[in-house]
């Protein structure tokens, strides 16, 4: 990226190819001058000599272009006692390297003609000493309007500012009047190699709008005659009358303005004026000497002049390159003899792209914005802008590669013109997440033909500079996580039996723009625990069997989820369980859990109640004499598992007693073992066995019938 600023001249002591952005600007009428002075505007000093007083000087700017902008060191601090200038916008200061360097030849080398047909030699001689040029230098200066520096255009508007233009040579000889011209091209003008003319040529062309001043000076100085053109390739011949009002002066070069009273220390008012030195001695403040072994100049080897850009029209034009000239006459079909031809301003166009967007999530719509700003508002850049994208990127810009995104067209007013990408990242194409970057490729117009690239900062670098940023980070999109306990159908449960098989079910929620989610879940379970939940800190768990569980997407094409359901828990106490479900995320998707109240269940037992009734039977005998008779014998009781005293008697169910006494006696069974649980009859065999003959026996059965419910 190049601004018009301080530019320094060729940086080689012989011309050279001048490699700057070419720019088309156009010319206006001219109008009649207002009151202004040229060589009183106060930024520089048209005084005859080349060494500053008040203002800037040609010392300022052969140290501008020797020390502070010779990079290469090619100058060797031709001028190391001066100071740059005071803000000029552009330089040029270059220095023959030996006489007859670099003269024109040919019959094609003249101003009307173009550059196609102009023809250079290198050390032919045959020049005359007083056309034959030793340094050439020009600087251009934008100031606040003053009464001495006019911003009124021809159309009558006033410019924001006054664009004065200055520039000067030097000869090796002084023997003869001093006709000179000086042209400011907007392209880069440099020299060929191929053969034209039975010399070399050049390369580079004219575009309308460049302008030529041909200065002469006669009797010693004191009379400057001074005419400005600038190239218009509708003057077809001289004396043509074009619509602004202007006249042809010679094929190609329309005739802005002319007089024959230019001297600036005369002239009062004008527009323009040149100068030269008219006594003899005046120092220069760089290695210079003449064909009489001067060091110094003798009255008429230096030269200089200027012209206000602004009140004649010529303020929005920028000059890639600028040449110095000696001619045989102020003719414009003069033959022209020597040149020194140096490199200018940058005629260009610079671009700024810019992403207006952080971090978005996929199918949030982002597109570049391109601004591209000319060195001239009399041209808005044109054309269409290609835009690429890179991604995703780790580090780094979108230097090369990446896809063609198509093309956005520039639009604007004055210098300025912006054209903005096509969308990326919509919500019918969305971007995986990632770190993107735009580059911006201009292939330039008829204006500024140098292709331009940006891809993050100033034009042809990469990163942010100055809030100029081309990269953008998708995020991954949110996602929401929702289990819930079910049982083994899927329904989902808050209570189960100890014993029971509970499993957790998990749904993740995306977006449009991401579709459903992928990837899978990791389920935990913790338990038994009175408060809290499963949360993964205080309460963490314990895995559950089959992680990790893959999602699958549902099978609606209106919603963006997708489910999966955990390995079975069967829990071994009773107690308050809590599940969590961690979603992992994918490449689209951030992580999301849960382990909300709602992912607790109970685990209970049950009680029953059942009743066995049990009978024991129990037995008591009672043996009586009918008349109260004293008994004596033997009292026995047996218990049968038969209704009738039939079959065997229980085990350890028979009883007896040795009995005597009055009547009546009784006995009692003491049974504590044999019982009867079920509804059924047992039996009871009671005999007595009388040891008074006197007094029988006697014996009884009864039965007893048992219903048992239970």
């Amino acid at each position: 990226m190049h601004r018009l600023g301080k530019h320094r001249a060729s940086k080689r002591r012989t011309a050279h190819v001048v490699g700057a952005v070419v720019m088309l600007l156009s010319a206006y009428a001219l109008a009649g001058p207002t009151a202004q002075a040229v060589d009183k505007t106060g930024v520089f000093e048209l005084d005859g000599n080349a060494t500053h007083q008040t203002a800037d000087d040609w010392d300022n700017v052969c140290h501008q272009v020797t020390i502070t902008d010779d990079t290469q060191n090619q100058f060797d601090d031709q001028c190391a006692s001066a100071n740059d200038t005071n803000g000029a916008t552009a330089t040029s200061w270059t220095s023959e390297p030996n006489l007859n360097s670099t003269i024109f030849t040919g019959g094609g080398s003249k101003d009307p003609q173009n550059i196609s047909s102009w023809a250079w030699k290198d050390g032919a001689g045959g020049l005359p000493d007083k056309d034959n040029l030793l340094h050439s230098f020009a600087a251009r200066y934008s100031i606040t309007p003053n009464t001495d520096c006019s911003a009124t255009k021809p159309d009558g508007s006033v410019a924001a500012t006054c664009d004065v233009l200055f520039f000067g040579s030097d000869r090796y000889d002084n023997s003869g009047d001093a006709q000179q011209g000086f042209w400011f091209f907007q392209n880069p003008i440099g020299l060929a190699h191929n053969s034209v003319n039975g010399g070399s040529g050049f390369t580079g062309v004219h575009k309308d709008g460049d302008v030529l001043v041909i200065s002469d000076f006669s009797n010693g100085g004191s009379t400057s005659t001074i005419t400005v053109y600038q190239w218009n390739h509708l003057c077809k011949k001289t004396g043509t009358l074009l619509s602004n009002g202007d006249s042809c002066g010679d094929q190609n070069l329309e005739t802005l303005e002319t007089s024959a009273n230019a001297n600036c220390t005369s002239v009062s008012g004008d527009a323009f004026c040149g100068i030269v030195n008219t006594t003899d001695g005046v120092a220069s403040p760089w290695s210079y000497g003449d064909k009489s072994g001067n060091n110094s100049y003798l009255a008429g080897e230096f030269y200089e002049g200027g012209i206000n850009l602004t009140s004649l029209g010529l303020a929005d034009e920028c000059f890639s390159s600028v040449a110095s000239e000696t001619r045989s006459s102020t003719s414009t079909t003069a033959t022209l003899k020597d040149f020194v031809l140096g490199s200018f301003a940058n005629c260009s166009a610079t671009m700024f792209t810019n992403v207006a967007a952080g971090p978005v999530t996929p199918g949030t719509t982002v597109n570049d914005t391109a601004t591209v700003t000319g060195s001239s508002s009399a041209h808005t850049p044109s054309g269409n802008v290609t835009f690429y994208l890179c991604g995703p990127l780790a580090t780094g810009a979108c230097t090369s590669g990446g896809t063609n995104l198509g093309t956005g067209a520039l639009s604007g007013t004055g210098a300025v013109a912006t054209a903005s990408s096509p969308d990326v990242n919509t919500a019918s194409d969305p971007l995986s997440p990632g770190r993107y970057c735009f580059r911006a490729e201009w292939s330039g117009d008829t204006n500024y033909t140098q292709p331009l690239v940006e891809y993050g900062g100033p034009t042809g670098t990469g990163g942010t500079v100055s809030g100029h940023n081309e990269c953008f980070t998708t995020a991954k999109i949110n996602t929401q996580t929702v289990t819930t306990p079910v049982d083994a159908s899927g329904a989902s449960v808050s209570s189960v039996t100890l014993g029971s098989t509970v499993y957790d079910r998990a749904i993740v929620t995306g977006t449009a723009a991401g579709g459903d989610p992928t990837g899978s879940v990791n389920f935990y379970v913790c338990g038994p625990i009175a408060t809290g939940t499963c949360d993964g800190t205080t309460n963490t768990g314990t895995a559950v069997s089959g992680n990790p569980k893959a999602l699958v997407a549902d099978s609606d094409a209106m919603t963006y989820t997708a489910s999966t359901t955990s390995g079975g828990v069967t829990p071994a106490s009773v107690g308050r369980y809590c599940f969590r479900g961690e979603y992992g995320g994918s490449t689209v998707y951030n992580s999301s859990a849960d382990s909300a109240a709602t992912e607790c269940f109970t685990v209970t037992d049950s009680t029953g109640l059942t009743s066995a009734q049990t009978w024991l039977p129990n037995d008591s005998a009672t043996v009586t004499s009918a008349h109260g008779s004293p008994l004596s014998g033997t009292l026995s009781i047996a218990l049968y598992d038969s209704p009738d005293c039939t079959g065997t008697a229980v085990t350890g169910q028979t009883y007896s007693w040795t009995v005597s006494g009055s009547s009546p006696i009784t006995k009692t069974t003491t049974n504590s073992t044999y019982t009867v649980s079920t509804s059924k009859s047992v039996s009871w065999k009671v005999v007595f066995t009388s040891s008074d003959s006197n007094i029988p026996g006697s014996d009884h059965c009864e039965s007893s019938a048992v219903t048992v419910t239970n």
